[in-house]
This record gives C-alpha cells, structure tokens and sequence, in this order.
C-alpha cells in the first residue's frame, strides 16, 4: 500500500478552474469506481491552496488511467503559483477516514 499528500498553491484567478477539473475526477470514479484506492481533495483555509490525498494499494494507480485525472495534471504547473509537492505519508490513526 502507498500512501501520499500532494500539496500545492494555484493561482488566485484559476481556482474556480481548478476545482472544475478536480470535480471532474471524482465524477469520473463515481461512474467507474476503480479498486485499490482511496482519494480525497480538500480546499485549504487561504482558498488558493490543495491537498489531495490518496492511498493505493500494491497494483499501481488507478487514477493515472482516467480520461479526466490526466485532463488535471495537464496543465498544473501553468495554474499553480506553488507547484505541487508529492509526501509520501505513514498513516499513524484514523477514525471513518477512506472507509475505514
């Protein structure tokens, strides 16, 4: 299982956008609901900054085969201020958090 946070700041006039092509992704894995992960994105407090986390299990990840994850990741780093930065995280606890 792989475990990671991305973080990363995007522009103040392409956020709306931004949110736009996420909300894409996850309309995309509700109609095929691939399995071996678990994926959230969240808005931080400054409004510009994102992190998403995801935890794959040992096949690969899921999320580089959808039409509308690779439509995302095209244009990062024209929409970023900040550029995203992959974390390799080590779960510690959770409580209701991926289904869990």
């Amino acid at each position: 299982m792989r475990q990671v946070m991305v973080r990363y700041r995007v522009k103040p006039d392409r956020v709306a956008e931004n949110e736009e092509l996420v909300r894409a992704v996850y309309e995309e894995l509700g109609r095929v609901r691939p399995d071996g992960i678990a994926y959230a994105t969240f808005k931080l407090d400054d409004g510009v900054s994102f992190m998403h986390v995801a935890r794959t299990t040992a096949g690969g990840n899921p999320l580089t085969e959808l039409p509308a994850f690779r439509a995302f990741q095209e244009g990062i780093a024209e929409r970023c201020d900040e550029q995203p930065v992959v974390m390799e995280v080590e779960g510690i606890g959770a409580y209701r958090a991926f289904g869990d």
